[in-house]
């Protein structure tokens, strides 16, 4: 039985990061589409009402309204749930962030299945990653809890260009028990207790993948695990040195296996270090309603899923050394 986790809201992480940057610098300023309730967002609105541009149920509308900010000398940040940036306002991202390379920050909520409990399929986004992965220039951070989220917009704030920041349903685990340090671009290896097998997570289930690292410890079996929460530009030379030393590796997030964390580690390796890798994600499917944790489970993203992927890619590991012997 796994022990509930304490939880703070990476909608209000994000909120009291962008009051940060308000307070630092007079040029910044809130984009939000009907938004400001999803994003927790009134301690915005009531401190600079004036810096908070409310554009109503018009997604599309929002981001052109950021880049016109941006291409003005402002820098804004448009917050609202991650699967209206990256598909109703999937055109303007690219056409008119993207492609011109403004200075617009992304914010988008409801990242993976968590959120469906209250609102079901419609707002699980389990896309976005892979829809801005391929927009070019675009930095896509996936934080793993509120103190990273905090981090994470801060630290895409001091680069300029366009930049996506997944937070969750508000209902988020806190995943690190004590502060960590966040470098954007590169990732942070949680613990690396051996060689046996490379594990490389992002967002909230870091958490577990942490749990898994400990049962398979249980088993005799010591693995590296890795935080790769700037999933673009993804660290090349952690991910591909951890997954050459580990001989195999399996990746785990909360978002199709198509096109996010489990795509961007598989194609790193293969140009890099090609060696087994068992992905753990949402496979292909849309979820239905749930709890995090019931759906986590439902979907094979459990601790039990990633210790059996973990066994599954040493032993295709093994198999591949006596092969080439």
């Amino acid at each position: 039985m796994r022990t509930k986790a304490a939880q703070e809201s990476t909608r209000i992480a994000a909120t009291d990061a962008i009051l940060a940057l308000m307070d630092a610098d007079p040029r910044v300023t809130l984009v939000v589409a009907d938004s400001l309730l999803v994003i927790k967002g009134s301690p915005i609105v009531d401190k600079y009402p004036e810096r908070v541009v409310e554009v109503g149920i018009s997604e599309q509308n929002g981001v052109d309204v950021a880049a016109g900010l941006a291409s003005a000398g402002m820098r804004p940040i448009f917050a609202t749930y991650a699967g209206f940036i990256t598909m109703r306002a999937c055109e303007q991202v690219r056409t008119f962030v993207g492609y011109s390379n403004l200075d617009v920050k992304l914010i988008g909520a409801n990242g993976g299945i968590g959120g469906g409990e209250r609102e079901g399929p419609t707002h699980q986004f389990i896309e976005d990653i892979g829809i801005l992965r391929t927009i070019p220039g675009m930095t896509v951070v996936v934080p793993a809890d509120a103190a990273q989220v905090r981090a994470a917009v801060a630290a895409v704030a001091s680069k300029r260009g366009p930049a996506y920041v997944r937070i969750g349903s508000g209902r988020d685990p806190v995943v690190y028990e004590s502060p960590v340090e966040f470098e954007l671009g590169k990732a942070r290896i949680v613990n690396e207790l051996g060689s046996d097998v490379a594990i490389f997570a992002c967002g909230s289930v870091l958490l577990r993948a942490m749990e898994a690292v400990e049962e398979l410890r249980g088993d005799g079996i010591k693995a590296t695990l890795v935080d790769v929460h700037t999933v673009k530009p993804i660290d090349v030379d952690t991910v591909a040195g951890v997954a050459a030393r580990c001989g195999s590796a399996v990746t785990v997030e909360d978002h199709n296996i198509i096109g996010g964390l489990g795509s961007a580690v598989a194609e790193t390796i293969c140009e890099n270090e090609p060696v087994p890798l068992e992905r753990i994600g949402v496979r292909d499917t849309f979820a239905r309603s749930g709890t995090p944790d019931e759906l986590l489970d439902q979907y094979e993203i459990g601790v039990s899923h990633i210790v059996a992927a973990a066994k599954r890619a040493m032993a295709r590991g093994a198999s591949r050394r006596v092969a080439a012997r």
